[in-house]
């Protein structure tokens, strides 16, 4: 059911079809990563900044996954590639990253950030997140898509941007008792 105040629209029953993104096949190409850390390089060139081997350990690692990850994860992973990586490399690497609109800072209500390296790539798709155990699942619908715009247009806006977050628990956790992704659950 969607309610929206003071326009009329008293209730809109909606059935839509989602399909998670792993059904989709919407990891990014060999060639689009390439392409995203050709772009940052080139962003990083244009404010002038150096692209120190720290820096490249980084890029490497946020355009060599199709994972969501929090900074300490970006810092534990980049460390595989290059044992120098510090902690300040990967604070003052993530904004630029951002800034430059390859990488999405998402705030699920926690300590801390996550970040969506499939960005780039495609910007208008949709999370599931598992409060119990933070697996994100990313997902597109034509349907939702369509409700978008129809909403918007009756309400005289255009789309800029879209994000839906859902916050949910995963069947995990019911089916087994305990949580692969989670210690302790």
């Amino acid at each position: 059911m969607l309610r929206i105040v003071g326009n009329g629209w008293d209730r809109c029953n909606v059935t839509l079809e989602i399909r998670p993104k792993r059904c989709l096949v919407r990891t990014m190409s060999v060639a689009a990563k390439c392409a995203a850390k050709e772009r940052f390089m080139n962003f990083l060139a244009h404010k002038n900044l150096r692209i120190t081997s720290q820096r490249q350990a980084i890029v490497d690692t946020v355009f060599g996954t199709d994972k969501h990850f929090t900074a300490e994860q970006l810092l534990e992973w980049s460390r595989q590639r290059d044992k120098s990586v510090s902690r300040a490399t990967v604070y003052r690497t993530l904004p630029l990253l951002t800034e430059s609109g390859l990488v999405r800072e998402m705030d699920f209500g926690k300590d801390y950030k996550f970040y969506d390296p499939n960005y780039a790539e495609h910007p208008n798709h949709n999370h599931i997140i598992c409060t119990d155990c933070e697996k994100i699942v990313e997902f597109e619908s034509d349907k939702i898509e369509k409700l978008e715009n129809e909403i918007t247009r009756q309400l005289g806006f255009s789309i800029k941007s879209q994000r839906l977050q859902i916050t949910g628990t995963c069947e995990e956790l019911k089916k087994l008792g305990a949580c692969k992704k989670k210690s302790g659950c």
